[in-house]
């Protein structure tokens, strides 16, 4: 068996980019989310009421994770909250409201905290 070296480089060649998240995450996560995100990012709380709507409509922990019982088996649905693009923002979002009402309104928010 031979070996084969290789003595000339390639100079306009780029190795392909391989990310874990694929080409569309990386489109959506760079260019089309940035926005809204930054908008996520600047939403001060400023009223009771808007805190009470976003402790309510953005859940403590993932809905979605679960153990589903099938025929004397267990299977187990983990969290799918991390693949939403905004998952860190949201979760911001809810702690403002949180720290909001707690600090600014002196209110008790034991019944959003899981």
């Amino acid at each position: 068996m031979t070996t084969i070296n290789h003595t000339h480089s390639h100079p306009s060649y780029h190795p392909p980019n391989h990310t874990k998240s694929g080409w569309l995450n990386n489109l959506l996560n760079q260019s089309l989310l940035n926005p809204v995100r930054d908008w996520l990012n600047r939403v001060s709380i400023k009223n009771y009421r808007i805190a009470h709507v976003i402790c309510q409509v953005i859940p403590c922990c993932c809905p979605f994770e679960r153990n589903i019982d099938l025929l004397g088996r267990t299977f187990h649905i983990p969290a799918l909250c991390k693949l939403n693009p905004l998952y860190d923002e949201l979760v911001a979002i809810r702690f403002r409201a949180l720290s909001y009402l707690a600090d600014e309104c002196g209110q008790d928010i034991t019944k959003y905290i899981c």
